[in-house]
């Protein structure tokens, strides 16, 4: 049963008094009055209950993240899906996990209304949207659940990222919202969220959860702890719903939420998640089964110390680029802002590789990015120039549409491979991809000044961890001029010279991806990159054929 609520004149005048500081809400409703003329119906939620996902709201940010997003969407496509019909029979366990956790903390009221009966149908008849969804969401779900508890506050809000972005970390709505939780640019500023020209804290998915739950809080304060009107404020705006409720309450009507007259997408925005909160309790009532979400963490935090390039982190990691941008997608040009944050999320188990890594790496090494700050009288041309790279690169790294540039504009001009001091590129490719290995044929190596177990294994095409158990040493062991190390593995299983090696022609199958392709024939992902002309993002499609150049067909598990 929705209960009637009436709220104090003082908090209405208040509420009205403030305004100007407090115009709207997170996410993409625009707060005006035009659209509150009269209570949605039923047939018209059927012409706007579409769904937030990625193609209905969009993306914008870097495209490289857009790009991540959408290639871990293509790699998980294969594998079981968390959401399926039951007559697929396919999803559902006994086991214990985060979404039965999740359902032991709800604590909105389940009701019974036609416009969240709408919303039900249409989830239930979409579990593929439910399962693209709820797989981008295992990456973060257990941190959002953990604050949530840790506020006592209704866990059902953990699902309002379905509701708000899909769990699309790169989401953007026409209102300019961005990432997970839609936070517009001036109420994430007004909720301490940086935003520059490196880092944009919407997309921060610990800074914007943080942000978002005291956001969600306030709001729940400012309406008397009753939840519904503080997450229709969360979507179009306070002062919006407040004068909503000033209205009713002068006209003598009820002020739940379904009794206001609000704008249409908040109209909608509600029942969504009231939809979800009824669709989780009971999946099988809906026709849908449910496959177990770990209730354990998937990243941690990992302090930095200071500025980091995302590919030397990945590297360390040994973490594909696509991975490290899902949980770092607040950064903008691939490094670490100069003024922070400092940290990056890293899976739980790649936390130990990763904090040894940079610990034992140079200062020099930390960031291979180039950035050039324009000054008076250059052109894209003399830049080039200076850097040995096209002006054609310039222009696709940059997105830029010509040719002007203006003094005190940053450019990036790629990764240097080698190091910062190291300037000449020549392409942005060098930017996108890994250095290719080169290995010892001798199995062994001599340390020179500089050298770092990482950078030793980088250069011979293993990993940090192997190298050092090779060698009977921990992955943070300083290494001393002259020190002979020993390389496992130095019989190469694939060449990256297609010369010295028989060629290969792999026809793609439903399910496969570029790293599964890399492991089953034993060559490095950056090889297989390179002989068929591909980025890290590129999405296979069946029966797309790929070349490989293997040394030995046997060993490498043709």
């Amino acid at each position: 049963m929705v209960t009637v609520r009436r709220y104090p004149a003082a908090l209405l005048a208040l509420a009205t008094a403030a305004i100007a500081l407090f115009t709207a809400g997170c996410s993409h409703v625009p707060t005006t009055d035009s659209d509150e003329a009269a209570v949605i119906t039923p047939e018209q939620m059927a012409q706007a209950g579409i769904k937030l996902d990625e193609a209905d709201i969009g993306t914008s940010g870097p495209a490289q993240i857009e790009a991540a997003i959408e290639a871990l969407d293509a790699q998980t496509r294969g594998d079981r899906p968390l959401v399926s019909s039951l007559n697929g029979g396919a999803a559902g366990d006994d086991t214990v996990d985060l979404l039965d956790r999740i359902r032991a903390g709800f604590d909105l009221e389940d009701v019974d209304h036609a416009w969240v009966d709408q919303e039900v149908n249409w989830f239930a008849n979409h579990p593929d949207y439910l399962d693209r969804t709820l797989k981008r969401g295992e990456r973060y779900l257990f941190h959002i659940v953990n604050e949530l508890e840790a506020r006592r506050m209704p866990l059902e809000l953990a699902l309002l990222p379905v509701v708000e972005s899909a769990f699309n970390p790169v989401a953007y709505s026409r209102a300019r919202a961005s990432g997970l939780w839609q936070f517009i640019p001036g109420t994430g500023r007004r909720y301490g969220l940086k935003q520059n020209w490196y880092y944009d804290g919407r997309r921060d998915v610990l800074a914007a959860t943080s942000a978002a739950l005291d956001y969600l809080e306030f709001l729940s304060l400012e309406f008397e702890g009753d939840w519904m009107l503080a997450v229709a404020a969360y979507n179009c705006g306070e002062m919006a719903v407040a004068r909503a409720v000033a209205r009713n309450r002068a006209a003598g009507l009820p002020t739940d939420f379904f009794s206001l007259k609000l704008p249409k997408e908040t109209r909608a925005y509600v029942p969504k998640l009231l939809a979800m909160r009824r669709i989780v309790a009971d999946p099988a009532a809906h026709g849908l089964a449910f496959a177990s979400i770990p209730n354990e963490p998937y990243f941690t935090k990992v302090d930095l110390a200071g500025q980091v390039d995302l590919h030397v982190a990945a590297e360390i990691a040994e973490l594909s680029q696509d991975e490290m941008l899902a949980l770092n997608p607040a950064f903008n040009h691939w490094v670490t802002d100069p003024d922070g944050p400092h940290y990056l999320l890293v899976p739980v188990d790649r936390e130990a590789r990763v904090v040894a890594g940079l610990t034992a790496l140079p200062a020099e090494s930390r960031v291979r990015v180039v950035y050039h700050r324009v000054r008076a009288g250059e052109s894209l041309g003399s830049i080039a120039d200076k850097y040995d790279v096209s002006v054609a690169t310039l222009r696709t790294t940059n997105k830029l549409r010509g040719s002007m540039i203006h003094p005190g504009q940053d450019l990036l001009i790629a990764a240097a491979p080698r190091g910062v001091g190291d300037l000449k590129m020549a392409s942005a490719n060098d930017y996108l991809a890994p250095t290719k290995s080169s290995r010892s044929s001798s199995g062994k190596h001599t340390v020179r000044s500089g050298d770092t177990l990482w950078s030793i294994a980088r250069t011979h095409g293993i990993s940090m961890d192997r190298l050092a158990n090779s060698n009977g040493m921990k992955a943070n062991t300083t290494l001393s001029v002259g020190q002979v190390l020993k390389i496992p593995g130095v019989a190469t299983l694939a060449s990256s010279n297609p010369d010295s090696a028989a060629q290969t022609t792999y026809v793609v199958k439903s399910g496969d991806t570029l790293s599964r392709i890399a492991k089953q024939f034993r060559v490095s992902m950056a090889d297989l990159l390179g002989w068929n002309s591909l980025k890290s993002s590129h999405v296979l499609k069946p029966g797309q054929r790929l070349v490989m150049y293997t040394a030995d067909r046997r060993r490498a598990g043709i």
